[in-house]
């Protein structure tokens, strides 16, 4: 059964030219294997490729963006944009496993949801917008994901670490970030956290996941000290 490509492409909000470029990109190995007189080519020669097109796209955007950083800190931070669990956070944002094109085997198992399958079709569906579209279209699509990414890295790094300062000047404290309620659908969850200082609570966050959520926390607790 073909995936709804026109929902998929309504989501990426980038529509395809040839749209069996996006059917290339969402065929796993597996499926071919089980599809070899229908369909040629999975996806890896694809994957092979978005990863060079996700790596100039990130590695160009912080050279330009981040001017004071040396060389090392551009690599740490590039490898954790494009690290297999980020780019899998990605194509969880888009719901990719529900399009993928897997052999039975790998349905029976939990292939939908595998990170490496989601994180290699999600740099297989750069290469396919990058081969229809060039390289501006690719940049406006990862340039996308990258940017919220590191908004969300920089202020988790902020809240929590400057609540974890503030706290450690007083020896004995102790912080804890707890999940109190989740809601929404599974594609569009909400969790509620609140961080405890000695299990009083000092501040509570709602966010699109839990880390999100625990910096949120911790912002607020920074708000009622009034820092």
């Amino acid at each position: 059964m073909n995936p709804d490509i026109k929902e998929l492409q309504q989501k990426i909000n980038y529509s395809f030219k040839d749209e069996k470029l996006l059917l290339r990109a969402l065929s796993h190995s597996s499926y071919v294997n089980e599809n070899m007189n229908t369909v040629k080519e999975s996806n890896e020669r694809l994957e092979f490729l978005g990863d060079s097109v996700l790596g100039f796209i990130t590695a160009e955007n912080f050279f330009l963006h981040y001017t004071k950083f040396p060389e090392g800190e551009l690599t740490k931070l590039r490898a954790t944009m494009v690290c297999e669990k980020s780019l899998a956070g990605f194509a969880s944002e888009i719901d990719l496993g529900k399009y993928l094109l897997l052999g039975k085997g790998e349905i029976v198992t939990g292939g939908r949801n595998r990170p490496s399958i989601q994180a290699d079709a999600f740099e297989a569906l750069i290469a396919a917008i990058y081969l229809d579209g060039g390289m501006e279209a690719a940049k406006s699509f990862v340039l996308k994901y990258i940017d919220e990414a590191i908004k969300r890295h920089q202020s988790i790094k902020d809240y929590k670490t400057m609540l974890q300062e503030v706290v450690q000047k007083n020896p004995g404290e102790i912080i804890e970030y707890v999940l109190v309620g989740e809601s929404g659908p599974d594609h569009d969850k909400r969790f509620e956290v609140e961080v405890h200082l000695n299990s009083n609570v000092i501040g509570k966050g709602m966010g699109r996941s839990k880390k999100r959520a625990e910096q949120e926390a911790a912002k607020e607790a920074l708000a009622l000290m009034g820092l």
